[in-house]
């Protein structure tokens, strides 16, 4: 396990929470309800990742990730994903431009909307692969090359995706390399009958509400590394490996139902969330340390798309969701965590 937590760490933990509390408050100002929504958006941006939302139209996906940016103080830019869409209205282009002084023509990049801390990517999936393959090397490199440049995005970087669930037409679905890239999926439900009540309220009077910036650039990088600095305990890491390494059918560690119910279970980059995830959770929460109950915790937004469901699973109606909620059911987070052999022990609780 780690070494204990120095003072300045605590000072830096009791600012998180405090930061955390102050940017709720700004956002609960517009969106009502989504708590859920808003603490998984948060504990991404803690742990420098991006989402994926998930949501049939006018649950305020758009609005809350754009409240998002101006709490946070930082450039926002939305891209509307359509299918005439070129990787170049996302990355920007090269255009040649002539110097008045010299009469010398040259290329000149033009940055796209890409270049922005916060970035909207609406309907995600209406358009091409080709397109939306434009946001990979900008997820994971934090650049963009153009003409065999590269160049640098503004740090921090967050892309917040949003995708209907339920229109199927004119649609591409996303491949699952660069579904991997998004640290959680998030669910977006409808309002209970209490919120839409007050957001009838809200929204059919004349009200200006303004929106008060918390967290500076440099404010945002202090926090997301206390994150990492977060010890975790060897048994919980584990805990956090088993199940992940349980999703997979080709290691011999899989059960029999995980057989029958997936076809393609998580890869490291899965683990390596469940832990950061976890990790964030426990810190707005108020501990130094991480439990399995924080594990618990982002599980499903962690896991929820690096799982296909096999045919047998489909047509009995199992989710990813429902995988996920037997694992945890049946993994005993006290169990052996002994590794043998390259193989995990017996963890399903009996």
């Amino acid at each position: 396990m780690s070494n204990a937590p120095n003072p300045k760490d605590l000072e830096q933990v009791e600012k998180l929470q405090k930061a955390y509390a102050a940017m709720k408050a700004e956002i609960q100002k517009v969106i009502v309800g989504q708590d859920h929504v808003v603490d998984e958006l948060f504990m991404a941006l803690f742990c420098r990742g991006h989402c994926l939302l998930i949501g049939v139209p006018g649950l305020a996906k758009t609005l809350l990730i754009s409240t998002l940016s101006k709490v946070l103080s930082l450039s926002f830019n939305r891209i509307q994903f359509t299918p005439d869409l070129m990787p170049s209205d996302i990355t920007g282009t090269e255009v040649i431009q002539e110097d008045r002084s010299s009469g010398r023509r040259e290329f000149k990049f033009l940055p796209g909307p890409v270049f922005a801390n916060v970035i909207l990517a609406d309907e995600i999936n209406r358009t091409p692969p080709k397109t939306q393959a434009a946001l990979l090397e900008a997820m994971q490199e934090y650049q963009v090359t153009i003409g065999g440049q590269r160049h640098e995005l503004t740090k921090p970087f967050f892309v917040l995706a949003t995708q209907n669930p339920i229109e199927q037409e004119g649609t591409y679905p996303l491949p699952e390399a660069q579904l991997d890239r998004f640290m959680f999926m998030v669910k977006v439900d409808y309002p209970s009958a209490q919120e839409e009540r007050e957001i009838l309220r809200r929204t059919t009077e004349d009200r200006d509400t303004a929106i008060h910036a918390v967290l500076s650039a440099d404010e945002i990088f202090a926090l997301q590394s206390i994150v990492r600095r977060v010890p975790i305990a060897d048994a919980v890491l584990d805990y956090a490996l088993r199940l992940v390494r349980l999703t997979r059918l080709t290691t011999g560690e899989a059960p029999d139902w995980i057989k029958e119910w997936l076809q393609w279970g998580a890869g490291p980059r899965a683990s390596q969330n469940l832990v950061l995830g976890a990790k964030a959770h426990a810190l707005v929460h108020g501990r130094f340390h991480v439990s399995a109950e924080d594990v618990k915790a982002v599980a499903k937004p962690v896991l929820r798309h690096r799982l296909i469901t096999s045919f047998a699973a489909e047509a009995e109606g199992i989710t990813t969701d429902k995988v996920i909620d037997r694992l945890l059911t049946e993994v005993d987070p006290n169990s052996s965590t002994i590794l043998t052999d390259g193989k995990l022990p017996k963890v399903i609780a009996q």
